[in-house]
């Protein structure tokens, strides 16, 4: 899949997209989660696509609610005006030596859930993150892989297939354990989606 400015949409609509791998359970427990700046701020892609990261708050934005272990993210092309009124959660935990992204829609069904609504279901999609010179690399597990793995080892992660596509349902231990055991294969990043953000200084 070709990446374009609108990449981050279509990754975490990924009912539609169906080109990164989905899970029902996030990666992260509250444990996980610690205070951090890393991706605090606007950042560039190789697309040109801009990436803002703010502090999420659980609820009223005032300083008593501003919760700095997770970020919202908006994106939107360069010289655009605002940025998309879709918004993501995200994230940031650490695995041992390694550190992964947990995406997912924020605000998924808005105030006033329809019956429309009522049909669909909020899913997450993870990457690894690496933190290097050049700036944050982000990379998704490239869903042709896993496709590949379980046919040869089903009992490889708890899933769902039905025929269309894959929905991981390993609860968070079991991710957490997955995605530690292939942190380092090349194949398992080979094809997938990946962004190198380069900050944007004001």
């Amino acid at each position: 899949m070709k990446r374009k400015a609108f990449l981050l949409t279509a990754i975490l609509l990924v009912a539609i997209s169906g080109c990164v791998i989905v899970s029902f359970y996030p990666l992260y427990t509250e444990d996980d989660l610690f205070p951090n700046d890393l991706l605090l701020g606007e950042w560039m892609d190789s697309d040109s696509a801009v990436w803002a990261f703010e502090f999420n708050y659980s609820g009223e934005h005032v300083p008593e609610n501003l919760d700095s272990t997770a970020y919202i993210l908006r994106i939107k092309d360069e010289g655009e005006e605002g940025f998309s009124k879709e918004s993501f959660l995200v994230h940031l935990i650490k695995l041992e030596d390694h550190y992964f992204l947990n995406f997912k829609l924020d605000d998924y069904f808005g105030k006033d859930p329809d019956f429309f609504d009522m049909h669909l279901v909020s899913v997450n999609s993870f990457a690894r993150l690496k933190l290097t010179d050049k700036g944050p690399q982000i990379n998704w597990f490239d869903l042709e892989w896993l496709e590949n793995l379980i046919e040869q080892d089903p009992s490889s992660i708890a899933h769902e297939n039905n025929g269309d596509r894959i929905l991981l349902t390993a609860k968070t231990p079991e991710l957490q354990r997955f995605v530690l055991k292939y942190a380092n294969s090349e194949a398992a990043f080979e094809n997938g989606l990946s962004a190198t953000l380069t900050r944007i200084e004001k």
